[in-house]
């Protein structure tokens, strides 16, 4: 998993092939994937289900009586199921660009799945919750230590206290220039402009690094 040619709807090389509205020519559509990940509750399923335009897959299960020992639900009293594997959807972006969504379990039991997940991974929202905070600083260190490109979105829920996006920055001591976005998981046009933002930063990014690395190939002239 986590290959281009691993993902649903698309043909072995992740690209598909779509006609040009004009001259009848044809372009390559790419699919790029990424990741939604976050701690326990904070809306990663809420956001995928809001974003994606095919009936998102999902692998929630009833919160059973042993999984109160482990998660904690402090903030989330209401929370009654959780993602055991994945969350699935995609989104078209633009005529020739799609994202396709994998959700990523929150509680630590299941991190093992991380690493496949992220396998091919253009980038990563790391959703927050302000009650919450702590809980995605692991998500945080796990993509800073695979410099994976990722944005943080404040999932701003009704009851909690609303901080400024440098205010948040500063609390997860993040690297220079990571970006913070307010957000409501819950409404499309808001998940939708968490992932523009994240493939316009995520592309910055893997282009910086793609010329440094010819840069240092190339050596002194």
């Amino acid at each position: 998993m986590g290959r281009h040619d691993d993902l649903p709807g698309g043909p072995g090389s992740g690209h598909e092939t779509v006609h040009g509205p004009e001259d009848g020519g044809e372009l390559a559509a790419l699919a790029l994937k990424i990741l939604v990940s976050g701690g326990f509750g904070v809306g990663k399923t809420t956001l995928v289900g809001a974003v994606s335009e095919i009936r998102p897959l999902r692998t929630e299960e009833l919160l059973s009586e042993a999984g109160e020992l482990v998660d904690d639900t402090g903030g989330v009293a209401h929370k009654t199921t959780t993602t055991v594997a994945m969350d699935f959807g995609r989104i078209t972006i633009r005529s020739g660009l799609s994202l396709y969504l994998f959700g990523t379990p929150g509680q630590d039991r299941f991190w093992f799945a991380w690493d496949e997940l992220s396998q091919g991974a253009l980038g990563a929202v790391v959703l927050a919750d302000t009650r919450r905070l702590e809980d995605c600083f692991p998500a945080v260190d796990y993509f800073e230590h695979r410099r994976i490109p990722f944005v943080v979105a404040v999932n701003c829920f009704a009851d909690a206290r609303r901080y400024g996006t440098h205010e948040v920055a500063r609390a997860l001591d993040l690297e220079p220039g990571t970006p913070v976005v307010l957000c409501d998981a819950r409404d499309r046009d808001s998940g939708k402009e968490v992932l523009i933002r994240l493939v316009e930063y995520a592309g910055r990014v893997h282009t910086a690094r793609l010329l440094e690395s010819v840069g240092a190939q190339a050596g002194p002239a």
